[in-house]
This record gives C-alpha cells, sequence and structure tokens, in this order.
C-alpha cells in the first residue's frame, strides 16, 4: 500500500469516527436537555469565566447573577442590532421583549458539569471535523468534491458553534434551539455523504437500483422524519414550561399540561410507523429476504419502531428522564439511515466523473464501481 492509498485509508476511518461522535454529541445534548443542565454554564464559550467550572456556590462572587445576566443582555443588543441590519424585525423583537432571556438560575454544580461535558465533547467533534478536512486532501487529485465536502463540514460545524452560544446568551429560546438541531442533522448528512463516497466501492457493490415507490417513500419518510423532529423539539419546549410550573415535581402530570402539539406529535408516529413498513414490505418484495437493501430497510423499521416506543414510554410513564434523549437519538439516527439508504439507492450522486478516451474521442462517464 502506498503513501497516497495510506491516506485514503485514514480519511476514511477517520470520517466514519467522526461521524459517529456527532451522534455522540447529539446524545449528550439530549441528556443536557432532559436534565435541565442547557443553562448550567451562563457564558460562552468558557463557563463561569473559566475554563474549568467551579465545583461550588462559594467559588463565585455573590452578585454572580446580574454579573452573567447583565453579560447576556449586552451580548443579545449587538444580536437584536445585528437581525434588524437583515430585516428580521420579528426575530429581533422576539429577543429584545422576552423577559426570560435575562433569567438567572441558581448555581448547581451537576448541571453546570453536564453542561461542561456536553461542551468537552463538542471540541472533541470540532478537532474531528478539522482533522477530517485536512485528511481530505489525499482526495484532490482523485475525487475534489470530497474536499469541498469535507470544508463545508468544517464551515458548517463553526457556524453550530456560533448558534450553540446564541442559543446560552438568549436562555435557551425555542427557535433558536431548533435550528440548532437542523444544523446538526444538515452536518450529518455532510459527514454521512462523505463517508458514503469514500467507500464507494464497498458501500455501493452490487449496484442497487430503487424502484420508483421505494425511492418517492423514502424522500416522504425523510421529510416527515424530519418535520416530526422539529415538532418534538417544540414538544420538548413545552415539557420545559410545564416542568417550571410544577417545580420538577409531580411528573405523572405534566402530559395532561401540554398543548395541541403533543397530540399531533404523537398521532404523527403512526404516519411514520406506516411508512416505514411500506418501505421494508417493498423491498422485500423486489430484492427478497436476503438482500442487501432489505436488511437496511429492516434495520430502518427497527429503529423507527424502538423510537416510536420510547415515545411511548414518555407519554404513558411519566417522562422518564432516561426516555427523553434516548427519543431524540433514535430521531437522528433514523434520519441518518434515511439519508444513507437515500444514497444507496442514487449511486449516481456518488462517483467521481471519469475521463476516457475511446476511438481518439475524449467523453466523460461515471467511474465503475459495480
Amino acid at each position: 500500500m502506498n503513501l497516497t492509498q495510506n491516506k485514503v485509508s485514514y480519511f476514511r476511518k477517520l470520517s466514519v469516527v467522526t461521524l459517529v461522535s456527532v451522534y455522540v454529541l447529539i446524545l449528550v445534548g439530549g441528556i443536557v436537555r432532559s436534565t435541565g443542565a442547557g443553562m448550567g454554564c451562563p457564558d460562552w464559550p468558557k463557563c463561569f469565566g473559566s475554563w474549568v467550572p467551579p465545583t461550588a456556590a462559594d467559588q463565585l462572587p455573590t452578585d454572580y447573577k446580574k454579573v452573567y445576566s447583565s453579560q447576556r443582555a449586552e451580548k443579545n443588543e449587538r444580536l437584536v442590532r445585528y437581525f434588524q441590519f437583515m430585516g428580521w424585525d420579528q426575530l429581533a423583537q422576539d429577543i429584545s421583549h422576552d423577559p426570560s432571556i435575562l433569567d438567572e438560575e441558581d448555581f448547581n454544580a451537576v448541571k453546570t458539569w453536564t453542561e461542561y461535558v456536553n461542551r468537552l465533547v463538542g471540541v472533541v467533534v470540532g478537532l474531528l471535523v478539522f482533522a477530517t478536512f485536512l485528511s481530505s486532501w489525499a482526495y484532490w487529485g482523485k475525487d475534489k468534491p470530497i474536499v469541498f465536502f469535507s470544508f463545508f463540514t468544517l464551515l458548517a460545524v463553526g457556524f453550530q458553534g456560533w448558534i450553540g452560544s446564541l442559543v446560552v446568551s438568549t436562555n435557551l429560546l425555542s427557535w433558536m434551539i431548533t435550528v440548532h438541531m437542523l444544523i446538526a442533522l444538515f452536518i450529518l448528512c455532510l459527514l454521512t455523504y462523505l463517508v458514503v463516497r469514500s467507500r464507494a466501492g464497498e458501500m455501493l457493490s452490487p449496484m442497487v437500483f430503487a424502484s420508483r415507490p421505494i425511492h418517492l417513500a423514502l424522500i416522504v419518510a425523510l421529510v416527515l422524519t424530519l418535520v416530526q423532529i422539529i415538532l418534538g423539539t417544540q414538544v420538548r419546549e413545552s415539557v420545559n414550561e410545564v416542568a417550571k410550573t410544577f417545580h420538577d415535581e409531580n411528573r405523572e402530570q405534566w402530559i395532561g399540561h401540554l398543548d395541541w402539539v403533543f397530540y399531533v406529535h404523537r398521532s404523527y408516529s403512526l404516519l411514520l410507523i406506516g411508512v416505514h413498513i411500506f418501505l421494508f414490505y417493498k423491498a422485500l418484495q423486489i430484492y427478497g429476504r436476503k438482500g442487501n437493501l432489505t436488511f437496511w430497510m429492516m434495520v430502518l423499521l427497527v429503529t423507527v419502531g424502538i423510537e416510536v416506543a420510547s415515545g411511548a414510554i414518555m407519554a404513558y410513564f411519566a417522562i422518564p428522564r432516561f426516555a427523553q434523549p434516548l427519543h431524540l437519538f433514535l430521531a437522528t439516527v433514523t434520519f441518518g439511515l434515511q439519508f444513507f439508504l437515500l444514497l444507496k439507492i442514487n449511486s449516481h450522486w456518488l462517483m467521481p466523473l471519469k475521463i476516457s478516451d475511446n476511438s481518439n474521442k475524449q467523453h466523460v462517464s461515471y467511474q465503475n464501481y459495480g
């Protein structure tokens, strides 16, 4: 194996590790949300003004609430001016006219360190994405899109970090959290594309050609899952508001105080299950029990089933804390699997173009990975 092959092999391994690390970060982020630790660090990127957060309230100044609330107010004033300059007046008003944004929580060491671990994992992910971009240069001479998409991923992660700082400065404003989640899904798609494209010879051989019903149903499933995730973030915000009303007690009463979004979210899951049963049935019908696509459709269906089951556990068993991050994590895994399968059945999206010469005439053809 020559030096270039070693570099290519390194990129393939590193891209997989980076993709997995993003899923880990999403799981850790779900734990942060389920434990109410999102504002465990009132500033960003430091935590209580330090790279290593305190472990007790007596390590902080007596007026720490006022200090960090003032810092957040100054940052939000700049953010409001930016939004107004961009013409996003409604967003600016949402921030400038929401007094809850400046509320400061009492110091809680467990919440602080939970959020701090979340940030450390985020730093690791950022470093891995940067390393992935650097290692992608091994493809510059043979498949430049891998380099470009690696760079786009690096930019997306940097933008995600900035959005994360706004999530903190706006005190977990609901639409900010939704944007944060959508960007995470976009990063997952970019990394999945890099993993599959760099391993196209392994993942797409033999070629898989999907029937039109499978192709359309998979696109529908992807869109429905995205909508369901957005609805889920809104339900999560409603749960937070109810939790504050009950002072984080009497969890068995929370479901009864949620609004209509929860019931849409819950009923919507039946539609998702139906679409995925159809996908598995069509794959079984076309490719047989031993078909590669049939296997992945079964994995997808099982993942969706477990995700819906975790949602049912929350609805009927007083929203246990363990089920909340699991539910979100499985939703993102479902989305990732759907995108992977779309790539698998649209292999022409992944094939680098190769110039070949035939009878002194140059023509462009897709490189054969079959």
